[in-house]
C-alpha cells in the first residue's frame, strides 16, 4: 500500500487491488459534514461475507466485519474494523458511497476521479 494525501488527509491505497483504507476519523475529515459521515459509518449493518470472504484490518490484523449500505437500489458492502480502527473500500466503492449518499461535494468527487482514474458512477 502507498500513502496518498487527499485534501490534506493521508489515506492508504493498494496499488494491487485498487482498494482504499481510511483510518478512524480520516473519512470524516474529508467531508463537509463530519458528524453526518460518522453517523453513516456507524449505521452500516453487519452482513454475511458470502463468496467475497473476510479482510484483515491493516492496523490490528483482526478479521474485519462486512457491513452494508443501501443506496436506493444499490447495496455496497464494505469492510469495517471491529475495533473501530477504520474502514476499507474495495475499488470503486468509495465513489459509489460518496456519490450515492450525497456527503461529498463536487470538489472531492473531482479529486477522487483524478487520483484514482475513476468516474463518478463507475469504477
Amino acid at each position: 500500500m502507498v500513502t496518498l494525501e487527499l485534501a490534506g488527509v493521508e489515506i492508504d491505497h493498494c496499488l494491487g487491488c485498487g482498494g482504499i483504507w481510511f483510518d478512524r476519523g480520516e473519512l470524516e475529515a474529508l467531508m463537509a459534514s463530519p458528524d453526518e459521515t460518522e453517523q453513516l459509518i456507524w449505521s452500516l449493518r453487519p452482513v454475511d461475507a458470502g463468496r467475497e470472504g473476510y479482510r484483515r484490518c491493516p492496523l490490528c490484523d483482526r478479521r474485519m466485519e462486512k457491513v452494508a449500505l443501501d443506496l436506493g437500489q444499490t447495496r455496497v458492502v464494505l469492510d469495517r474494523c471491529r475495533d473501530g480502527d477504520g474502514l476499507w473500500f474495495d475499488k470503486g466503492e468509495l465513489v459509489q458511497v460518496l456519490g450515492g449518499s450525497g456527503l461529498a461535494d463536487d470538489r472531492l468527487m473531482g479529486l477522487l476521479a483524478r487520483m484514482f482514474g475513476i468516474e463518478r458512477g463507475g469504477q
